[in-house]
């Protein structure tokens, strides 16, 4: 990578300083304290540490967000293939989901992050889906009462490090903001976030507080690439410690994000589903179909705008007896509508009876979708992989479609 853009990074960083397990549960890692040290990497860890839970973020929002980007490196979609620079793009993606468990405003660690994009770019990886807020208990400002006033200083200071990264790294960033996890009655702030997501003020507060921020703050970076408006919604639908909410609630909230995020900005916007019936017509229904979010109340917001931009549909191999194997099947004979890319946003880098991932990327990519992100390059193995899994995989496809990986090359 260009050294001078590292150091600007690193710069950066010193700047700052003063501001569910496979297929629906995923484990909680525990956070650990920053070091007291004087690299720019470790003072920037303290930094988000040390800044309160409670501090506003106006000033740091006040301030545009620096990038390089021209535009030249954002990913439109073409029917159902994503492209950059008038050049078909394929995503050879990985989840990082976290370093440590809701990194961003608690405990961002600059040194991993860069580290990690250096060794995944140089293997082969243009993408990773990363949680940037795990359960809704750091980051951000929730009331009891489910009002939300935005996120801290330290979460848009820790997003601003990551972006400069990924920018640095080539890694196009697919943002989770929420989980099934910020409905779980094990968290802090549950009940405010069952609340929040059933009340149509505070889910406008949500989405005018946080969302709106969030995609105008990073349009011009061009590593933003999207917006995964939950991340398995169906365990809140099904799961007794989610609350079983009803599907309407979180539509709502998905019809007014995607309209806001497309009024906003060119991010484009998705909704991670844990299971294809609940992502397909020929199953339990589309819950996210163009016509389901456009047929809703959602007020102010334009509801021509209320649609995701293409599909994330998850798969592990307990799925196979229920609905086959998701890169087995082209989209469309797994049940998914065409007229959108589809990308499988999670599947395991390891499973159980004789699975190997070595093939999958490449058979996902004969078989029509436009990316896979294997779960997980991070954190500690919960049975499902990790790296030196997906790694293989990762360099396979360098030899079968560098020039859709990296349209623009490779730095």
């Amino acid at each position: 990578m260009k050294t001078n853009k590292l150091m600007a990074i690193l710069c950066a960083a010193v700047l700052t300083v003063g501001m569910s397990a496979c297929g629906g549960k995923k484990e909680e890692e525990n956070k650990k304290t920053a070091d007291n040290n004087s690299s720019a990497s470790e003072k920037k860890e303290q930094s988000s540490a040390e800044t309160t839970e409670n501090s506003g973020s106006e000033d740091v929002l006040s301030k545009p967000f620096e990038t390089s980007c021209d535009g030249s490196a954002k990913v439109t979609v073409s029917g159902d293939k994503f492209m950059v620079g008038g050049k078909e793009l394929w995503f050879n993606g990985v989840n990082t989901p976290w370093d440590k468990w809701n990194d961003f405003g608690g405990g961002f660690n600059f040194s991993f992050w860069q580290e990690h994009f250096e060794k995944l770019h140089n293997a082969g990886v243009n993408a990773c889906r990363i949680w940037i807020s795990c359960n809704g208990d750091v980051g951000m400002m929730i009331s009891p009462d489910g009002t939300f006033e935005g996120a801290t200083t330290a979460h848009w200071e820790d997003l601003d490090s990551l972006f400069m990264l990924a920018e640095n790294y080539q890694i196009y960033v697919m943002a989770t903001v929420q989980s099934f996890d910020h409905f779980k009655d094990t968290n802090q702030n549950y009940e405010a976030w069952r609340t929040l997501i059933q009340s149509t003020e505070h889910t406008d507060e949500y989405v005018d507080n946080y969302i709106v921020p969030l995609v105008k703050r990073y349009d011009a970076c061009d590593y933003l690439w999207s917006v995964d408006l939950c991340n398995e919604p169906d365990w809140i639908i099904e799961n007794s410690e989610c609350g079983k909410l009803d599907w309407l609630s979180l539509e709502q909230y998905y019809a007014k994000a995607c309209s806001a995020i497309h009024a906003n900005s060119d991010v484009l916007v998705t909704v991670g589903m844990g299971m294809i019936k609940y992502n397909s017509d020929k199953q339990n229904g589309n819950k996210i179909s163009d016509e389901e979010l456009q047929s809703l109340d959602i007020g102010k917001y334009d509801s021509s705008l209320a649609y995701v931009d293409f599909w994330s549909t998850h798969w592990y191999d307990w799925m196979i007896p229920n609905w086959g194997t998701i890169y087995e099947n082209t989209p469309e004979e797994f049940g998914l509508e065409t007229s959108k890319p589809t990308v499988i946003g999670e599947l395991p880098a390891k499973g159980k009876d004789g699975y190997d991932i070595s093939n999958v990327y490449e058979t996902a990519y004969n078989n029509g979708y436009q990316g896979v992100f294997a779960w997980k390059s991070s954190g500690s193995d919960d049975g499902c992989g990790l790296w030196l899994d997906i790694q293989p995989a990762i360099e396979k496809m360098m030899t079968v479609c560098e020039d859709r990986i990296f349209p623009l090359g490779k730095k």
